[in-house]
């Protein structure tokens, strides 16, 4: 296992500063999550790690010594990449053994490590497959068990499930989470996708533009957004965020903080809009409801309602979040919190 620090790193692409004097620490055997919109800089980030991105400037530390000088095959670090790159022209027992063999490991232990490994991934019954022969999700294994057999201190993925369907990359994501827990080692996992962050990470870094918006455990992420990106990043469907004149700033609630009703009730946003739009989920139904300009998005366990039918969107002091002008998350304990919570019964 081991920890990772990136100390005043910056990272340039033809003199385009794509990250810039950034500080990160991802602790010894977590599963960390690097998640934000494309081209944010978390791959980039991930390449550092491995070696084969290094920075510009800045030092990259791997267990407290710094790996800046060190080949990437000499860093105890295994890569997961979103293509798999496995080699179709070997057996899956040849793809899992093929780094021991060129590391010069003796036939019996080579055997030993491929078949323990295989059974932790459950590939065993296919180690004399092909490739072409394997679904994504066992190619996915394949790749997995090549890493692993490395036994690295850190496994860095890359966007790993990005090429399944639905309903394979949901039983992916918990059979990470399982071996994550099995092995202990520090994982750092890189994703465009919040429900995988959401769902997988220790730690979530959420990053946009090459600087971090907040680090955070999901469920404080979720709670507790540091500003309004990380409130419309984190979430599905994402944080409802109006303008509120008034006082000048941003107001957000979450889409399943809305009682609707059929009157006007006590809390200080209750506003009358009409359902332009209707999804039925199973166990919960999503609307959207228009009122003046905006548009929000509702998740409520209450079907009842219809399109084109007048409702009142209804949401307690409690669940509602302020943005200052520079989009930061103004705290409850701010001395202007409730002189904005009165405003919004203006809106």
């Amino acid at each position: 296992m081991a920890s990772i620090e990136f100390v005043k790193v910056t990272k340039e692409f033809e003199k385009n500063v794509i990250i810039k004097d950034l500080d990160l620490t991802i602790e010894d055997g977590k599963f960390t999550v690097l998640v934000g919109p494309s081209g944010c800089g978390k791959t980039t980030l991930l390449r550092m790690i491995a070696g084969i991105g290094p920075q510009t400037s800045g030092k990259v530390l791997i267990n407290g010594k710094d790996v800046s000088n060190i080949a990437p095959g000499k860093r105890g670090v295994a890569m997961v990449f979103q293509n798999y790159a496995i080699y179709p022209t070997m057996s899956v027992r040849e793809n899992i053994e093929f780094g021991l063999k060129n590391n010069k490991v003796g036939k019996e232990e080579r055997t030993q490590l491929v078949e323990s490994i295989s059974a932790t991934v459950g590939l065993s019954p296919y180690l004399d497959r092909m490739p072409s022969t394997l679904s994504g999700g066992q190619r996915q294994r394949v790749a997995l068990a090549r890493a692993m057999v490395k036994k690295p201190s850190v496994f860095l993925m890359d966007e790993p499930l990005s090429n399944l369907d639905a309903k394979l990359r949901a039983q992916m994501r918990i059979e990470l989470i399982e071996l994550h827990k099995k092995l202990g080692t520090t994982f750092v996992y890189v994703t465009h996708d919040q429900v995988e962050a959401m769902s997988m990470a220790d730690t979530i870094v959420l990053m946009n533009n090459g600087l971090i918006q907040q680090e955070a455990p999901p469920e404080v992420m979720y709670r507790e957004p540091s500003n309004m990106f990380a409130a419309q990043f984190i979430g599905v469907p994402p944080m409802n965020i109006a303008r509120l004149e008034s006082a000048n700033i941003h107001f957000g609630f979450r889409p399943e903080s809305v009682e609707l009703k059929d009157g006007k009730g006590e809390a200080p946003f209750s506003v009358k809009g009409t359902i332009s739009t209707r999804e039925m989920l199973g166990s919960e139904t999503l609307y959207q409801i228009k009122y003046k300009d905006a548009a929000f998005m509702i998740k409520s366990l209450d079907d009842h309602f219809s399109v084109d039918e007048e409702v009142f969107m209804e949401v307690p002091a409690s669940k509602m979040y302020f943005f200052d002008a520079n989009g930061d998350r103004i705290a409850k304990d701010d001395a202007s919190y409730q002189d904005y919570i009165e405003a919004l019964r203006g809106y």
